[in-house]
């Protein structure tokens, strides 16, 4: 015959709560383990182990229990603790079990007793603390969204430009003498050692890093090799030494560490180029209504998505021309975005737009449609928020393409070389109607006779490791570290 146990009864039963029950009810009618012992046919380390919560009893014990203390067997299954200290105890007893208790590698304290009331209190405390701070560094994807959006509101509230970072950047500027043009690699030297670090090329980074600085020795690693994905070797050292000018501490959590990453990046940017050489290019090229991402990219030798970031900085502080900058990749989805001239990009309930497909009209996806969509790129957008004129760079990736747009409202298209384009689509997003529902001639088709299966953008899903620095493997940096020091 087979054994019923309780939780074929009650699959929810916690067994600690189930063994708290028995010992309150137990005690509360003056019997000793012994005398339940006698009454129900078990030895009383066998009911002692139920009582910790450590063993799963048989129904037919369960039931001979039930019996010897005069309480239907209800009353042992119910969810709630039998008491308020019954249930610290079990809050304490389920901390001292989770993974991130076991890391720390601290002994479990027993919760009889004779712990006093306080220190029981102040032990689920610091546990509820610890499981608050682990949460929080350990963003979810609704964190990581939320965190974005809001940053992204930062931005379009101060134009993008940043003048305290400005400030700093000039003055390093001012303290290596750098006086004319884009910034040599001389002159990040120079600045590497005004601030007191020497910089070592390496071939052994640890992979989940960029960069490793040794704040002990003063020594910032760096890849001997660049890692192919499109990041400038020159914009690793000054992201890095950025932290340091700008007085950054660990970030707090994953919005303070967007913000910094957001804030390094910045002052990279204005290092490689400086706002008083690139505002004068930019005025030039404006006064010949021959704006171009391209120029500006060539005259100071950096990437064209640095560029295309710088110019979102510089435009319409100097310049007032609201502008919006995306970058896509091939499938549609928007990867980074940022506006200020109220074009309205594909927003989830949290305003978060990572993740989320532009519109097929927009000039983000139709240059992957071009005969040429590596060569220069111009479009107008007719939306529901008025028209907009776009520029679209094409780069390759291991990733795929991605496309990087700059795009401004109608009346200041007359600044950039392209703006006479011809070129002209119009968007009715959200509108279903304008490219997410299918023709009804192929709804007619293929509905119910189409089963895709969906390629997750898992990045966009997991959460981000827990740590001070999301994603990096702190082992592998100690490792690495006592490598070298």
């Amino acid at each position: 015959m087979k054994l019923v146990s309780a939780s074929d009864i009650e699959p929810s039963v916690d067994l600690v709560t189930l063994g708290q029950r028995l010992r309150h009810l137990r005690k509360s009618r003056g019997i000793t383990l012994e005398q339940l012992s006698a009454s129900v046919g078990r030895a009383p380390s066998q009911l002692s182990l139920i009582e910790n919560g450590k063993r799963e009893p048989r129904l037919s014990v369960l039931q001979a229990i039930a019996a010897a203390l005069g309480v239907p067997m209800q009353d042992l299954l119910r969810p709630e603790a039998p008491s308020r200290r019954a249930g610290l105890e079990i809050e304490l007893a389920r901390f001292q079990q989770s993974p991130a208790y076991a890391a720390l590698g601290l002994p479990s304290v027993k919760a009889g007793r004779r712990l006093p009331a306080d220190a029981l209190e102040s032990l689920i405390g610091l546990h509820r603390e610890l499981g608050r701070v682990l949460t929080e560094q350990s963003a979810t994807p609704e964190v990581a969204r939320r965190a974005n959006a809001q940053l992204r509101a930062d931005m379009r509230q101060r134009d993008n430009y940043f003048a305290e970072i400005e400030a700093a950047a000039n003055k390093v500027l001012l303290s290596v003498r750098h006086t004319t043009g884009p910034l040599s690699q001389r002159g990040i030297l120079d600045i590497a050692a005004q601030i007191g670090f020497s910089l070592h090329y390496v071939n052994d980074l640890p992979a989940s890093t960029r960069s490793v600085t040794d704040l002990k020795n003063r020594r910032i690693y760096l890849p001997q090799v660049a890692s192919g994905k499109g990041h400038d070797p020159r914009a690793v050292v000054l992201q890095t030494l950025g932290h340091f000018v700008l007085g950054h501490a660990d970030p707090a959590g994953y919005g303070d560490f967007l913000r910094q990453r957001v804030e390094v990046n910045y002052f990279a940017a204005a290092l490689l180029m400086p706002e008083r050489f690139a505002v004068d290019f930019l005025a030039a090229a404006k006064a010949d209504r021959a704006l171009a991402i391209d120029d500006f990219r060539d005259a100071f030798g950096v990437s064209y998505e640095t560029a295309a970031h710088r110019f979102t900085n510089l435009a319409t502080h100097h310049f007032g021309i609201p502008v919006h900058f995306a970058r896509v990749h091939e499938t549609g989805i928007v990867y980074k975005a940022y506006e200020n001239d109220n074009v309205r990009f594909p927003a989830d309930v949290t305003g978060a737009i990572e993740g989320q497909p532009v519109c097929r009209k927009w000039a983000s996806r139709t240059v992957f449609e071009a005969e040429d969509p590596y060569s220069s790129f111009y479009q107008f957008t007719d939306t529901t928020a008025g028209t907009y004129w776009c520029t679209v760079h094409v780069e390759s990736t291991r990733a795929g393409e991605f496309s990087v747009t700059v795009g401004t409202p109608y009346e200041h298209a007359r600044w950039f070389r392209g703006g006479d384009v011809t070129g002209r689509t119009v968007s009715t997003c959200p509108d279903p109607d304008c490219c997410r529902r299918p023709p009804a001639r192929l709804v007619d088709s293929w509905s119910g006779n189409a089963w895709p299966s969906a390629r997750v953008h898992s990045h966009l899903l997991a959460a981000l490791p827990p740590g001070t620095f999301p994603g990096v493997d702190n082992r592998d940096v100690y490792d690495f570290l006592d490598r070298r020091a």
